[in-house]
């Protein structure tokens, strides 16, 4: 297993992470780090202890804040799912209905053709 070492606030850390995820793990620690400076530039020297559960605090409102986003996206997909589930019943009802409407006409067709044919040869007889 693959260890990284990281500094956050100050103080150095030997990790261990899973194989192919040590640039994620540095990423992660010089964001956490860079939290922790940006409240220590706004809040002052009140302790390593506080700005680390203070930089816990803001990262987990952010995590809060997308587990919603997602559900409201997720929520909006089954939505449209549901929307579009019912367009194709709509179309696949049309589309039944235009079919048996042309096959409804097809039929006159044929009943008006089979009318005309003896009265026109009829006709032409007698001319």
């Amino acid at each position: 297993m693959p260890h990284v070492s990281v500094t956050i606030a100050g103080r150095h850390y030997r990790m261990a992470c899973d194989e192919g995820q040590e640039e994620h793990l540095m990423r992660l620690a010089r964001d956490i780090d860079t939290r922790i400076l940006d409240l220590r530039g706004a809040f002052g020297e009140i302790g390593d202890q506080r700005l680390v559960v203070m930089a816990a605090i803001t990262i987990a409102d952010e995590l809060a804040e997308a587990r919603a986003r997602i559900r409201a996206l997720e929520s909006d997909i089954e939505s449209q799912r549901d929307a579009r589930a019912s367009a194709i019943a709509r179309i696949e009802s049309s589309e039944e209905e235009v079919a048996r409407t042309i096959e409804e006409v097809a039929e006159r067709i044929e009943r008006l053709t089979a009318e005309l044919t003896p009265r026109e040869k009829g006709n032409i007889g007698m001319g």
